[in-house]
């Protein structure tokens, strides 16, 4: 029988519905008896004790809200009785001991990668093609339609066969047989990406576009890649070309460049462009996948669409995988930084190196300001949504958020476009949004991404596989075209953390290893939003 409620951490002082309670009902937990004094749904807190104005509301073990206002044990936690607080940061404290999970069932793991020659492995094998700046977006979609077309010979969808009956006055069309692949080239996939910097921002918006596109080149799922240029924008070819050597030096991974003003003609560049890069792809193909450890994974962790579940069941879910990779020797990475809020103490006394602690705290304070003097604030992260779904105040939605980095030692803090390059927890400054955030983690060499959501969110992107894990089974359910991994059964006491990790981590392998292809792939979710740290001039 499943628990209607449930108290996170012993020091708490808010107490988690699981299922929707009505006023009158009595629960029954630790002990102790609580009367729900006005209807709560499941996901939102209540209060364990009496509360007065100005006392501080506990959950995760850590500040998360302070009351405004008295609040009777039992009354539903809401942004009307509390406001965001969190505890304040003094530097390290301490040394946070850890034991990592047993991971005899995993340390000899493979998984089906494609070899880079700098001994990086990817998940995917991409010839990339992007533009540095916005105006060379038009020539990007015209290549798309023509290699989609001709090269990966992509089929009408049910959408298209809609309006294609639509415009035969209402006639049957044909669907076309499913599942046969008939792509020229079975070993590769071309994938581009459309943008809107470049140009017109700052210099230094353009100069972390340029060591952004840089990381995704160096990315193990990308074999090669095209680039278009204008010719006159403020990321210029040569600060990509830097950016790229700076991060690889030794790079070997071809690279087509065009630039529109040296070359005439739309038509005489997209001619050679095509023929170039038919010649890199068709090299590229070649290329086949060979088995791997899985240290070689990188994992990029983050949340989107977040609810009252998210804290407790899917976040803790990749936290488990998290230090099961730290533990076996791979790579992961934490991010979303406006979502850490309130939980910095714990990240800086996980950090190995002090100077990673004092990196992170100066990346948030910095972080911070930026958003205070553009008149907002971390406290006004929770989105409508995430509030509707029981998480009322930032530092409750961080506290829940941070559980996806485990409880493993920090080995390094980087900075945005930043590249992983030490196995463990690294911490990934980003925004908490959605696209920005995926975009980030991919630039800095995750090669898979977990997506937790208690709300759903069909996002992807264009060369690591993105897989939604869902807080809850209505979700599961409700969307089961964008989710790939139900974590709802652990609010439903059908599973443990461990066992859902287990679990999850077998699909990771499997979606690694090019045998199972992630709901956002099939649905051609390939999102791709820079950071725009600067403003526009």
């Amino acid at each position: 029988m499943q628990k209607k409620v449930l108290k996170v951490n012993p020091k708490d002082n808010v107490i988690v519905a699981l299922l929707d309670l009505p006023a009158g009902e009595s629960v029954h937990l630790d002990g102790t008896d609580y009367t729900i004094l006005k209807d709560i749904k499941a996901k939102h807190k209540f209060a364990a004790v009496d509360f007065e104005d100005g006392d501080h509301i506990l959950m995760y073990g850590v500040i998360v809200g302070k009351a405004n206002q008295s609040i009777k044990q039992g009354e539903v936690i809401t942004t009307e009785n509390v406001k965001h607080q969190s505890a304040k940061v003094v530097g390290k404290t301490a040394t946070l001991g850890w034991t990592p999970p047993n991971v005899d069932k995993w340390k000899d793991r493979t998984f089906m990668g494609y070899h880079r020659e700098d001994g990086q492995v990817g998940t995917e094998n991409v010839w990339l093609f992007f533009p540095l700046v916005f105006c060379e977006n038009k020539n990007i979609e015209t290549l798309k339609d023509i290699f989609e077309k001709e090269l990966l010979h992509d089929k009408a969808s049910k959408h298209q066969l809609l309006l294609r009956s639509l415009l035969n006055g209402g006639a049957t069309v044909e669907v076309e047989e499913e599942q046969t692949d008939t792509r020229i080239f079975k070993n590769i996939d071309a994938r581009f990406i459309t943008h809107q910097g470049g140009c017109g921002g700052i210099r230094q918006d353009a100069e972390a576009l340029g060591r952004l596109f840089a990381g995704y080149v160096n990315n193990p799922n990308v074999a090669g890649a095209t680039v278009l240029s204008l010719g006159c924008q403020n990321l210029q070819v040569q600060i990509f070309m830097d950016s790229l050597h700076a991060l690889a030096p030794n790079n070997k991974k071809p690279i087509v460049v065009y630039e529109q003003q040296k070359s005439g003609t739309i038509d005489e560049m997209l001619t050679g462009v095509i023929k170039d890069s038919y010649e890199g792809i068709k090299k590229a193909n070649e290329i086949e996948r060979k088995p791997a450890s899985i240290t070689k994974l990188n994992i990029g962790l983050e949340c989107g669409g977040s609810d009252g579940f998210s804290g407790i069941s899917a976040n803790p879910v990749l936290g488990e995988v998290s230090d099961i990779m730290a533990a076996v020797g791979g790579t992961t990475m934490l991010a979303e930084f406006p979502e850490l809020c309130g939980v910095e103490q714990e990240l800086v006394n996980r950090c190995v190196n002090d100077e990673d602690g004092v990196k992170f705290l100066k990346l948030m304070k910095d972080f911070e300001a930026s958003v205070v003097a553009a008149g907002s604030g971390f406290d006004m992260n929770p989105s409508p949504g995430n509030i509707k779904d029981g998480l009322i105040t930032d530092a409750m939605k961080s506290a829940g958020a941070s559980k996806k980095g485990g409880a493993a030692p920090i080995v390094e803090v980087l900075d945005f476009t930043e590249y992983a390059t030490k196995p463990g927890l690294n911490l990934l400054c980003t925004p908490g949004n959605d696209a920005e955030c995926t975009t980030a983690l991919v630039g800095s060499g995750a090669t898979v991404v977990l997506f937790t959501t208690g709300l759903g969110t069909p996002m992807g992107n264009p060369i690591a596989p993105v897989v939604k894990i869902s807080s809850n089974t209505i979700l599961a359910e409700k969307m089961s075209d964008i989710i790939d991994f139900n974590a709802g059964t652990v609010i439903s006491g059908e599973k443990t953390i461990p066992e859902a990790a287990d679990e999850l981590l077998e699909l990771i392998i499997n979606v690694a290893s090019g045998e199972v292809k992630t709901k956002a792939d099939v649905l051609n979710q390939n999102d791709f939003i820079p950071w725009r740290r600067g403003v526009s001039l």
